[in-house]
């Protein structure tokens, strides 16, 4: 399974969002830090779920990471939209 598949599934068990986007965006990074040649390696996730709303921007970010795991160390980057 790719990198943008298994947080799709992390997060809809998570958090069973009404919003869930997850931008692969390794290509702009490309030959950059962090680009790690796999094509996988930066993401950007909008995300909103009743589960997340009444916690604080900083506690949706914890939330969020929590959820994704080792996924975390996998990819060099994850830009976060929690609304």
């Amino acid at each position: 399974m790719n990198v943008k598949d298994e947080m799709k599934a992390r997060l809809e068990a998570a958090f069973q969002p009404e919003v869930l986007e997850i931008v692969n965006e390794s290509h702009k990074h490309a030959g950059h830090g962090g680009d790690d040649g796999s094509g996988e390696s930066h993401f950007h996730v909008r995300i909103r779920a009743e589960a997340l709303a009444a916690m604080t921007r900083v506690a949706r970010h914890r939330a969020v990471h929590a959820a994704l795991g080792d996924l975390n160390t996998r990819v060099h980057a994850i830009g976060l939209d929690l609304g």
